[in-house]
């Protein structure tokens, strides 16, 4: 039984990680993105560089390099910072989510 519950533990763990990186990060990239025209470009700025250190604290390398260039460019070309960020974003959908577990009987 105790191997199984350390199992389960891990798993848990592995989604806690997950949520406090990857999930959040997604929710706050779709905020900035949907409202960039009332935040200055500074407060996007600071906004993308967060993303990209929770991209790289869930080991997403790429994505959190595009992140960071996304908050390199927001300052001098919106254009491409859009472009940057649509491609972390798309690279972001791409990256391997944990799947829901089915409910598993815990005594």
């Amino acid at each position: 039984m105790e191997i199984s519950r350390k199992k389960l533990r891990d798993e848990v763990l592995e989604r806690v990680k997950y949520v406090k990186t990857c999930v959040l990060a997604r929710e706050i990239c779709l905020v900035v993105r949907t409202n960039r025209a009332v935040l200055d470009p500074k407060d996007v700025q600071e906004i993308c560089q967060y993303v990209s250190k929770l991209c790289k604290d869930a080991g997403c390398e790429e994505q959190s390099e595009l992140c960071r260039k996304a908050a390199e460019e927001v300052l001098k070309n919106e254009e491409k910072y859009l472009e940057v960020c649509t491609q972390s974003c798309m690279k972001c959908g791409e990256a391997r989510t944990p799947q829901p577990k089915k409910a598993s009987y815990v005594s």
